[in-house]
């Protein structure tokens, strides 16, 4: 006879319910830019690193490329990333957020805050500093 399995309390199904969650609020709170989170780490990770490749930055946000190629796709299609061929390397596509793409990050930037603070809410300061410790573990243990 086989065990009783509780998926509900399974680490994966609750990863994949607070991921949910997760994806829930932030669409709720940037509901007024029509963004993915997903585009939302682009855009970021662009004001960070202006000029990166498609690659490069599709690692940096923990995308695969064709993932990220469809993403950016949509977010040039919007006139809020600008792609170019590297003059070295004609391959490569470089990326730089326009600026419109950059006023609308730095809005977001703003409420991105209140989502990170309405996911976590449920749970006490000590709470909060331990998920936040266990997820980047769990994340980058490898």
């Amino acid at each position: 006879m086989p065990q009783s399995f509780d998926f509900q309390q399974a680490t994966g199904h609750l990863i994949r319910r607070a991921h949910q969650r997760s994806v829930a609020i932030f669409m709720e709170d940037m509901a007024a830019f029509d963004v993915t989170p997903v585009q939302f780490a682009i855009l970021v990770a662009l004001l960070d690193r202006p000029g990166e490749d498609q690659v490069t930055l599709a690692a940096c946000v923990a995308l695969d490329a064709a993932t990220s190629g469809s993403v950016i796709g949509r977010l040039e299609a919007r006139g809020w990333v600008r792609r170019e061929p590297d003059t070295r390397d004609r391959r490569r596509k470089l990326l730089w957020i326009t600026p419109d793409g950059e006023r609308a990050a730095l809005q977001m930037l703003d409420a991105a805050p209140r989502v990170q603070e309405r996911l976590v809410a449920p749970l006490s300061a000590e709470e909060q500093a331990d998920l936040q410790r266990l997820l980047a573990r769990l994340v980058y243990s490898d």
